[in-house]
């Protein structure tokens, strides 16, 4: 083996470990009783496994709902959000617009603009249309936030497909609509689960706006519903954790799903 690949692989290695190091203090403290986590190293493994603590974490913290509120939000935003994105690529790219660059430009200029910047006005709209503490309020304004990244990945690959597809299915008197669903959509699948798998962690993960604008506890969301753990003078870590856990399972099933294409998404995001 060459010097330079060992190295390299040295490199990844130690970097993963790195990087599986919070995630081992994750599951050691999950299976921890508090006054073991307190009297010993944050690192020891565990003198006696609370595997208890999952279903008293489930059950107290009412994870249940928390999660299906999550699933309510990013199963309708994800979708909502991948599509309008792909008709915004979908116009810039194969309809000939005139103003393709400007315009694109323009919806990408919308990643520069940091969502904090945005909290006051958000909550003044909002207010005023009564979708304040409202899922329908939370899911317009991620699909807003959104928006630009998706279209950024699309439009790439969009770019990518070769023109001959469209040449070929207007010659059949296939008609824009038919074109961008049975011709673009099927093609650029990879790009699309790609965008599902990013989308979906960063909605079901998303914690400032959710505790922002819903309020009401039967609403929140799981990042913010794992916060009851949380007391006024003291805090059960190891509950909390444990939720952690389970609050994951629903993205590891989605990267499961979705991953054989994951890697072909990101490639054809950079074509064009």
């Amino acid at each position: 083996m060459k010097l330079s690949k060992l190295l390299f692989y040295i490199f990844i290695t130690s970097f993963a470990l790195v990087w599986l190091i919070p995630v081992f203090f994750l599951i050691f403290t999950s299976l921890k009783s508090p006054g073991d986590l307190f009297s010993n190293s944050l690192f020891a493994l565990p003198k006696e496994y609370q595997w208890g603590n999952f279903v008293e974490a489930w059950n107290q913290g009412n994870l249940g709902m928390y999660m299906k509120n999550s699933l309510i939000i990013s199963l309708i935003k994800v979708p909502l959000g991948i599509f309008v994105a792909s008709l915004a690529a979908f116009g810039l790219t194969r309809l000939n617009f005139k103003w393709e660059k400007p315009v694109y430009l323009f919806i990408i200029l919308g990643m520069t603009i940091p969502f904090q910047a945005c909290l006051v006005p958000l909550v003044i709209m909002l207010n005023k249309v009564n979708l304040m503490d409202t899922h329908v309020g939370l899911i317009f304004i991620y699909i807003g936030f959104g928006i630009p990244m998706a279209t950024l990945i699309l439009y790439g690959f969009f770019k990518g497909i070769p023109r001959e597809l469209d040449e070929s299915a207007r010659i059949d008197g296939c008609s824009d609509l038919f074109l961008f669903i049975r011709i673009i959509l099927p093609v650029a699948l990879p790009a699309i689960s790609t965008l599902i798998i990013l989308d979906f962690l960063a909605t079901w993960n998303e914690f400032l706006l959710a505790q922002i604008f819903l309020t009401s506890d039967e609403l929140k969301t799981i990042t913010t519903g794992i916060m009851s753990f949380k007391g006024e003078h003291s805090t059960n870590y190891p509950l909390m954790m444990s939720g952690v856990l389970l609050s994951v399972l629903p993205v590891l099933l989605v990267y499961i799903i979705f991953q054989k294409h994951f890697v072909n998404g990101f490639g054809g995001a950079v074509k064009g």
